[in-house]
């Protein structure tokens, strides 16, 4: 009977769990590199939009939970058809010791060509997943943000995301807002004062006059990423007069991801607000 129990216990739990894809199918040194589809729920409107999730982490390791699969499920039963990627990151030994000055390791543009490639994955299956090409955006958080946004910004045309949903972002690497942590883990030990990846991945500096429209959020007690990352962007983006929403709060901190116990009431408040943005931007594609 217990191992009854057992069977179905495990049955179970992988019924509720979606099974990984591999994006890079046939590349063997990237077998790691795994995305998770959230399919929409069948009982929801079908309405074509996917969106590519980044989880954070400093580009050293990734918020599985608050920023995957708590995202994953929140934007699936909302109707949208979520990817959450396990894209390429420096991960912990590279932390803790820098290793990298000798090796290469994983650093820029491992994470860049893992979106790109997400992107073309979802695209090319389109069909699969009942999907409207036209309407793949990706969603990243801290990091992740940084990623989504250098997406935005430095891929060809072809690749960008339709939209991109920066949440409490890294934006700059250089002084005196940058995220060293992030800027390491990136870059490398070995690059971290090469001046132009620096300058390249600033990303208040390169967006481009038909960057996608942007929905943007951050806090202004965040402990971790300078508030003023997400300043330096809407700046930007406004300079360009790139279609975008900014919400700045004044609680909620950092790493709240789509928990419903971390961060604030107020900082909450983003999950519905881009719903909204993003049903209302809909409407003109």
């Amino acid at each position: 009977m217990r191992r009854l129990i057992i069977c179905l216990l495990l049955t179970a739990y992988s019924l509720q769990s979606p099974a990984q894809v591999n994006i890079w199918d046939g590349v063997a040194h990237h077998k790691s590199v795994v995305m998770t589809p959230y399919l929409s729920d069948d009982s929801k409107p079908q309405n074509g939009i996917a969106v590519i999730v980044c989880p954070g982490g400093s580009y050293f390791w990734h918020d599985t939970e608050n920023e995957g699969r708590e995202v994953g499920r929140w934007l699936q039963r909302n109707g949208i058809t979520a990817f959450v990627l396990n894209y390429r990151t420096a991960n912990v030994p590279a932390f803790i010791t820098h290793y990298r000055l000798l090796v290469r390791g994983n650093r820029y543009p491992d994470p860049q060509d893992d979106l790109r490639q997400a992107l073309r994955y979802v695209k090319a299956h389109a069909a699969e997943y009942h999907i409207d090409t036209c309407r793949v955006g990706a969603m990243g958080f801290s990091a992740g943000g940084h990623l989504v946004m250098s997406a935005a910004e430095l891929f060809e045309k072809k690749d960008r995301p339709a939209f991109v949903a920066p949440i409490y972002p890294v934006v700059t690497m250089t002084a005196p807002y940058v995220h060293k942590r992030s800027r390491r883990g990136l870059l490398g030990d070995s690059r971290t004062r090469n001046k132009e990846l620096r300058d390249l991945l600033s990303l208040e500096k390169h967006v481009p006059e038909d960057c996608p429209p942007v929905f943007l959020v951050n806090c202004q007690d965040d402990p971790t990423v300078d508030y003023r990352n997400s300043e330096l962007l809407d700046s930007a983006l406004t300079v360009k007069g790139i279609p975008h929403r900014y919400f700045q709060f004044k609680t909620g901190g950092h790493g709240f991801g789509a928990s419903s116990r971390k961060g604030s009431d107020e900082s909450r408040q983003w999950m519905p607000l881009f719903l909204d943005w993003l049903n209302k931007l809909m409407m003109d594609y």
